[in-house]
């Protein structure tokens, strides 16, 4: 026995990075279906998009760079996934200059699921610099505010854009955000003067800060990291980026606990063992 808890208390940490390393791997590439259940923000933001006319123009905003996005990218992919499933019309905007690559590799990943053409079904209008003002902006005339799409094409030669003055011609917005500019001037700039519905995904450390504005209804729903986008999956029906993320962080999490568990344990009743033996 005392050589065992010898052993465990000297054992190299090679072996626990090794144990770590295949707790968050595994369940990347064979998902375990970690059950959960959906909360009430989430379930906000599913219904919201759901409530929208078939048919309908949607303004999706992806404010958020590849540093974000094994949070953010799977809300994007589920996001596109419903609105694609209730035929709705997606117009895409970037505030951040990275955001525009991110969204082509998620239309080319979604679109061709359900058939859609660019320019019909939806648009990439890229990155606009000037934060708050863009909105501002778009309030005035988003075509004015984006004249061409993201492959340099005039929005006035793009059929989904027809029709399309400002926010007042869209049915809702759809914000994924992982900071500034993001949900708070989305919420301050065009929700609170234009009244439009507003739904938004951020990551987990931002999340608490918009907590209130889902309470007063300035926000329609909110899904929060990796978490959030796990629960929105599991609404839309797809076991996605945001499911393994969440059976990945559960079982090393819980690895990491053994760990320290069997180490203190061990640690413990060696100093018993030792305390016995020398009496």
């Amino acid at each position: 026995m005392k050589r065992l808890l010898e052993t465990i208390n000297s054992l190299d940490r090679r072996y626990i990075f090794l144990f770590i390393g295949l707790a968050v791997s595994l369940p990347l590439f064979f998902p375990i279906g970690i059950k959960f259940t959906v909360t009430h923000p989430v379930q906000g933001f599913y219904d919201t998009i759901e409530k929208v006319p078939n048919d309908s123009k949607i303004l999706m905003s992806c404010d958020y760079d590849p540093g974000s996005a094994p949070e953010l990218y799977p809300m994007t992919i589920s996001a596109l996934e419903q609105m694609f499933k209730k035929d709705l019309k997606v117009i895409i905007t970037c505030l951040w200059p990275a955001g525009p690559p991110l969204v082509e590799k998620a239309l080319a990943h979604v679109a061709a699921q359900y058939n859609k053409q660019p320019g019909i079904d939806y648009v990439n209008l890229g990155f606009k610099e000037g934060r708050e003002v863009v909105m501002v902006s778009m309030g005035a005339s988003i075509p004015n505010t984006f004249p061409t799409d993201y492959h340099g094409k005039p929005v006035s030669r793009i059929p989904i854009m027809q029709g399309i003055t400002n926010f007042k011609d869209v049915a809702m917005i759809v914000n994924i955000s992982a900071g500034y500019p993001g949900t708070k001037e989305w919420v301050q700039q065009v929700q609170s003067r234009y009244q439009i519905d507003l739904v938004t995904g951020c990551t987990a450390v931002s999340a608490p800060e918009f907590y209130p504005y889902y309470q007063t209804g300035q926000l329609k729903g909110l899904l929060g990291g990796m978490k959030g986008a796990a629960e929105y999956e599991k609404l839309v029906g797809i076991k996605g980026l945001g499911t393994r993320g969440m059976d990945a962080q559960s079982i090393s999490h819980l690895t990491v606990f053994l760990f320290i568990l069997i180490g203190n344990l061990a640690y413990f009743a060696l100093r018993f063992v030792k305390g016995k033996a020398s009496r």
